[in-house]
């Protein structure tokens, strides 16, 4: 079984923003965003319906981040520990 790091609060997300080079916020996973009732999803479920290319398979766990400056907002993959 595979978890994020981020997700459990053992590292965090230090990214700057490409258009203002502010540091981004992280907004969580990308997958809690979807609808009402996906935070209480399974994550494995979720990547499969995701259109992510091989986040399951990769042990992958997309965050949105948000820069509260510009308001860009950016999806990266964060590496699951297995």
């Amino acid at each position: 079984m595979s978890f994020c790091p981020v997700c459990n609060g053992m590292e965090k997300i230090n990214k700057k923003c490409p258009s203002c080079q502010t540091i981004m916020e992280d907004e969580g996973r990308l997958h809690d965003y979807y609808d009402d009732y996906s935070a209480y999803e399974s994550i494995d479920l979720m990547k499969l319906e995701d259109g992510i290319k091989n986040d399951n398979e990769e042990h992958l766990c997309p965050h949105l981040l948000l820069c509260k400056e510009c308001l860009k907002d950016e999806v990266i993959l964060v590496n699951e520990d297995i």
